[in-house]
């Protein structure tokens, strides 16, 4: 007979956006023995494997029944995963939870930033804690160095650099996290259509000679509890179709979805993955 559990880990809700993320937070909550339930929010949660978990679909305007539904879950931690398109105000939608706190704020909440920080003020408000995906999956975060087999050259880190700048420049701003930059020259800044159409449109403005980087940091103000960027199998496929020779990442304040999968296949395409440190990429990289 197994002993129970002390200390038993507090029930995981997940509020749900679209791809992988969301249904590897829950198993892998699971697999330690934690309860989960699962929020999938309408026109953005699209992974079947979360119908494996106890779950209810609402849109993301229904404040109040999200927040129903976790307590009448007993959720007592509180992780926000996965992609969620910026919408409207008008296709929120906000019932009257979400509108008195959105009339309340007014116009900090016009940045994704703002929005983000202000949704996990008010699930802690509300007795919740906020944990981040990173907590739970700790292989997520990237760490410094050189995370393949490609290398970077001394072109190629160069760019990294600037690129890490000018990200933190868009951060500051909260207009997005990422950039794409080929032999010192600025190719395309992440705005509101996320970092896969970025990468493509970048391919546009491509010059002769070696590739670009794709450069990607978490806000400098950021709460990394909320929506840290990330890269997965997508990213790897369309940086090589726009003819980028690398990566990027701010370590600490980024994520790899897949990690193992996605380094196997930027190996294979011949594109190196980065972990760049906090001081403007400046610190050794083993390279």
């Amino acid at each position: 007979m197994t002993a129970p559990q002390d200390n038993p880990q507090p029930k995981l809700g997940i509020i749900a956006g679209g791809g992988a993320l969301p249904a590897r937070l829950a198993s892998a909550a699971q697999t330690a023995g934690r309860a989960v339930f699962v929020i999938k929010l309408d026109g953005h949660a699209d992974d079947p494997a979360l119908d494996e978990y106890p779950n209810v679909s609402t849109r993301l305007g229904a404040a109040a029944k999200i927040l129903d539904a976790m307590r009448a879950n007993e959720c007592r931690d509180v992780v926000l995963a996965g992609k969620v398109a910026r919408p409207s105000f008008s296709a929120i939608r906000p019932d009257w939870r979400a509108a008195k706190l959105l009339m309340k704020v007014g116009m900090r909440a016009l940045g994704d930033d703002g929005l983000l920080r202000l949704v996990g003020e008010e699930l802690e408000r509300e007795g919740f804690r906020l944990v981040g995906a990173h907590d739970i999956l700790t292989d997520l975060a990237v760490s410094e160095g050189v995370l393949g087999a490609i290398a970077p050259d001394d072109q190629a880190i160069s760019d990294a650099r600037r690129g890490l700048s000018v990200a933190r420049i868009l951060g500051q701003a909260d207009v997005g996290q990422g950039c794409v930059v080929q032999q010192g020259l600025v190719l395309a800044l992440e705005a509101i259509e996320g970092t896969d159409e970025m990468v493509r449109r970048s391919a546009k403005y491509r010059r002769e000679g070696v590739g670009g980087v794709l450069v990607k940091a978490s806000k400098p103000q950021q709460d990394k509890r909320l929506d840290l960027p990330a890269i997965g199998l997508t990213t790897i496929e369309e940086a090589h179709l726009a003819g980028l020779r690398g990566i990027a990442l701010l370590a600490g304040g980024t994520m790899i979805i897949d990690r193992a999968a996605v380094i196997a296949r930027a190996d294979a395409l011949g594109i190196f993955v980065l972990g760049l440190g906090d001081e403007d990429g400046e610190t050794n990289h083993g390279v």
